[in-house]
Order: C-alpha cells, then structure tokens, then sequence
C-alpha cells in the first residue's frame, strides 16, 4: 500500500541560495525532507563579459523565476488516503493549526538557508517567513508525488491575514515604518542590543540553542549599558533591576552552552531572560509612540 505524506509547500519569487534538490532534515521532531525546484528559471547568461549598454529609461520588469519549496513530514506518514484526509482537513479548520504547520515548513527550510551559509562561509544568510511566499499550501501526497513538488490532495492557506500570527500583530503595533523613516533620516541611531538580541531570538526560535545563549549574553550586557533611563516607567526600571540581579544567570547559561546543550532547566531561563530584555525593549518603543 503506498504510503501518503504531509507536507507544507511554498511558492516564492526568485531562487534561493541553496541548490535545487532534496535534502534529508533530522531533529528532534524526526525526519524531514526539503524538495527545492527552480520553476522558470531564465538561460544562463554567457560566460564572456558583455559590455554595459545603455538601459531604457522606463524598463519594463524582469520576469522571475520561482522557487518552489516542499518541506514534507516524513516522520508522520499517513496509512491511507483516510487519514490523509482526515488530517488535511483538522489542519486548514483551525488558524493556529494552519500557523503551526506553516511555521514549521518554514523553520526547515531557513535550517537549510542558514546551514548553507554558514557552510559556505557567507555572512548574508537569507532568513524567509510564510509572508514572502505568494502562495502557501498545506496537502499530502505519495513518496513520489512529494519528491517532486506535487500531490495528491492541497489547500492554499492565507498567511497574509487572520489572528494567529502573535509575532505580526505584534510588528504592527509598533509602527515600524516611522522608526525606519527615523534611522534611516539620521534622526536616530539603533543599539546594539537591538541587533544582538534580534540574533538571539531568531537563533531561539530555530532551535539554535547554545548560538542564543551567546547573543543573550552579549546582549543583555549591551542593553543595561545602553538604556539605563531609556523611559520614565516603573516598569522599565523593574525590568532593568531584575536584568541587573541575573545578569550572572546569563553568563553561567553561556559557559554552560560552550560545553554541551542545555537541559530542559537552562532553557526555560534562556526564554525568561530573553522575554524580559524584549519587554524592554517593546516597552520603549511604544511609550516613545513607535520610534
């Protein structure tokens, strides 16, 4: 009998820097496999340096190509088309369902972005979110339809509106266009704690453990030095007090990641002390109306 398989599929424009192919992804969730395939994609330019020449002053756009990315849950294969069904349809029901296994689909395949930067030594790694795809499906299908970037049975999901995603509405709340205009007009400088604590929650959410415990360490350091009064709330400086009496927490999570994984323990103060430097760091940001 042959055996179905779920998966979660995007469509987005351009390729990415990793080959097409398909790509075994092991953790602890199990086994997954990634299928890239370039659709489109246009002939590849000749080898020999043609000389610049002068361009349209209203060029019409370039048509590109699309990438098509499969993220299939090999570790949870469906018996019959039954069940296959019967999952299909529990998961596009629900929002927070349709979040998670989207969520999911995306985490593989920004392992593989990030794997392959770092394997090729690139400092740029491309990191994706269901938004850039213009199409999202959740489906199933054989081994082989899989393997190829087809199936038995799909939906497309809307990743663009609904409620489940916390982190979007969180981003629209706080007005990131006019602190852009702000830094970007020279009327601001961001800190160095921003970007470092950026790593370490996007190191967190990929499973990056010990990588996250590094970025909080430097850090946490960065933000008590940078915004000792950064507003005039009873809760910043709370949360800057709790910071400053764990501050050794941090650095004992990051000796403790240079030696191995962290136990269930570690992780859970990883996340605490990483939710409180973001909450000062939100908290700012909107009593200063966005900026």
């Amino acid at each position: 009998m042959t055996r179905l398989f779920g998966f979660a599929q995007f469509e987005l424009a351009g390729t990415l820097a990793v080959p097409d192919g398909r790509y075994v992804v092991r953790d602890e969730a199990g086994e997954r496999v990634l299928v890239l395939e370039t659709l489109g994609a246009p002939a590849a330019p000749r080898r020999r340096r043609r000389r610049p020449r002068e361009a349209d002053s209203a060029p019409s756009p370039q048509t590109l190509p699309v990438t098509r990315a499969t993220a299939v849950r090999a570790f949870e294969p469906f018996e019959n088309e039954e069940g296959a069904n019967r999952w299909l349809a529990e998961a596009i029901a629900s929002e927070d369902t349709i979040d998670q296994l989207v969520t999911d689909g995306i985490d593989v395949l920004n392992r593989a972005l990030h794997t392959h930067a770092v394997a090729s030594g690139n400092p740029n790694v491309q990191i994706l979110t269901p938004q850039r795809a213009f199409v999202v499906r959740l489906g199933y299908g054989s081994g082989d339809e899989v393997a190829s970037g087809d199936n038995t049975a799909a939906r497309e999901v809307d990743t663009q509106a609904g409620a489940s995603s916390r982190r979007r509405q969180r981003a629209e709340e706080l007005r990131p266009q006019e602190r852009l205009a702000a830094v970007l007009g020279g009327r601001e400088q961001l800190d160095a704690c921003e970007t470092l604590l950026l790593r370490a929650r996007a190191d967190l959410d990929a499973g990056r453990n010990r990588e996250a415990v590094l970025q909080l360490r430097v850090g946490l350091e960065a933000l008590l030095a940078e915004l000792p009064n950064a507003v005039s709330d009873p809760g910043h400086k709370e949360d800057m007090n709790t910071l400053t009496n764990r501050r050794h927490e941090a650095g004992e999570l990051a000796n403790a990641a240079l030696e191995g994984d962290l136990d269930p323990a570690q992780l859970d103060t990883l996340r605490e002390l990483l939710a409180i430097c973001e909450r000062v760091l939100r908290r700012r940001r909107v009593l200063n109306g966005g900026l």
